[in-house]
């Protein structure tokens, strides 16, 4: 599941950011259920960042980018680049969030799942279709997300470990 909240950043509000959290929670309880293990706020290459990124039981790499605002939504252009990094790719919305404009062609809806989620549990609207990484990169993304986990989990323990290692 989710391992911490949805920061507030430049972009968000404190507002917007709880109910981040609370999609995210939402959707790793969803997750769970079905055997996908998440993590909030995993850094990728090229400095972006997934919302969530996990691991379902047979390997593949999903990435749900959450939107709580119409603002966020539309003003999104740096959203594509996720694709590169899972074999699928879920927007997970806030349930008050107009999903109208999901259905466009600037969504990639062929390619991108749908979810809504609140504190308390998630729906998957549209099943995200699996477009396969290169095995070499799924790789190396599952060894990037288990080692950003384990750090997590050592540093959660023990706070001083953080200015040790990468």
């Amino acid at each position: 599941m989710a391992s911490q909240p949805l920061a507030p950043d430049s972009d968000r509000t404190f507002a917007e950011a709880r109910h981040a959290s609370a999609v995210a929670r939402g959707i790793g309880r969803l997750f769970a259920r079905n055997g996908i293990w998440c993590m909030a706020e995993m850094p990728l290459r090229g400095g972006r960042r997934a919302d969530l990124m996990g691991i379902d039981a047979k390997g593949h790499v999903i990435i749900v980018e959450i939107k709580v605002s119409r603002a966020d939504l539309l003003g999104d252009a740096k959203w594509p680049d996720y694709l590169d990094h899972c074999d699928r790719f879920f927007w997970g919305l806030h349930p008050a969030l107009d999903r109208g404009c999901m259905e466009t062609e600037a969504f990639r809806p062929e390619a991108c799942g749908l979810i809504v989620g609140d504190g308390y549990d998630a729906e998957i609207l549209r099943p995200a279709p699996l477009l396969p990484l290169a095995a070499a990169r799924r790789k190396t993304e599952v060894e990037r997300l288990a080692r950003a986990a384990l750090r997590r989990q050592v540093v959660g323990a023990d706070p001083h470990c953080a200015a040790w290692g990468d």
